[in-house]
């Protein structure tokens, strides 16, 4: 890749735009795993030690995709680490620890033993969709009651979240882990969560498009309750439907849920449910009215 130099840490390598220290790293065991490919300045390691794993998210180094300062992803994940704790839930992965170390910042969490949904390095699209390795293709080949355990944990965390006075930003796929072992789903991003009130004061957000709702590339424009309807909405259709695509002939899980999803998902806000309660309390009712998870 132009522009970048190849990294070594024990057996796993990476790439960045310069040369950065990570001697700190040993002290916490090997590294056997590296994530850095994201575009949000930070690099992440899967360490283990003691036959005990941990998962280490650092800000500083100029990751190969990053178009910011390293102070910028510092800043970012500083600023992140108090949301950690408030929205701390058995679906949000647990922090551990988090401290100034080098000249970066590092969180540790908790290691949990999923696959990104989105691991669009590897899995570029079309292949997150046709390649029968791609996590998101095996997911989307789970049963429906599956999936709908999996949209219950990020459903029932996003009322958490609205109740504890937050909005979800940049909430996509690429925000979710899943076991398939255990088949058990976990959020591991939230670092651009806000308090409300918020205002929009960029235009577009940070995000994915295939989640966005209309009030969030709009210059000030509230984000609230009723915009992250909107994203568990698109959340349904990326799990049960055909993502941008939104008709009931790509819809998986009968017309019940359907109806509930595509209010979600109105471009008027209007017309959506008021808020992310509401929203999961119809989509619970559409749940045992179509008797999809007995």
């Amino acid at each position: 890749m132009k522009g970048t130099i190849d990294i070594k840490i024990d057996d796993v390598k990476f790439q960045l735009q310069e040369e950065h220290d990570f001697g700190w790293l040993a002290n916490l065991g090997r590294v056997f795993e590296a994530f850095a490919q994201q575009d949000s300045g930070n690099i992440s390691f899967g360490i283990e030690k003691n036959s005990g794993k941990i998962f280490v998210k650092y800000a500083g180094a100029k990751s190969a995709a990053f178009s910011g300062t390293p102070q910028d992803a510092i800043n970012n994940l500083k600023n992140a680490m108090s949301l950690y704790k408030e929205l701390s839930h058995p679906s949000l992965i647990k922090l551990i620890d988090h401290y100034e170390v080098g000249s970066g910042y590092a969180a540790v969490f908790e290691w949990f033993d999923g696959e990104s949904l989105h691991p669009h390095w590897s899995f570029p699209p079309p292949a997150k969709y046709t390649d029968p390795n791609s996590p998101f293709y095996r997911f989307k080949h789970l049963s429906v009651t599956q999936r709908l355990i999996s949209l219950d944990h990020i459903y029932t965390f996003h009322e958490f979240v609205e109740e504890k006075g937050f909005v979800a930003i940049d909430f996509y796929d690429g925000s979710l882990l899943h076991d398939f072992s255990k088949n058990e789903t976990k959020i591991c991003d939230i670092d651009l969560y806000q308090r409300r009130p918020y205002c929009n004061s960029m235009g577009r957000l940070w995000g994915s498009s295939r989640f966005m709702s209309p009030e969030e590339f709009s210059l000030g424009a509230e984000i609230d309750g009723c915009t992250n309807v909107f994203t568990m909405g698109a959340t349904a259709f990326a799990l049960l439907g055909g993502e941008r695509d939104r008709s009931f002939e790509h819809w998986e899980a009968g017309r019940e849920l359907y109806e509930v999803a595509i209010r979600a998902v109105n471009p008027n806000r209007e017309n959506r449910y008021d808020s992310v309660s509401d929203f999961k309390s119809a989509w619970d009712l559409a749940v045992k009215l179509a008797d999809l998870l007995n």
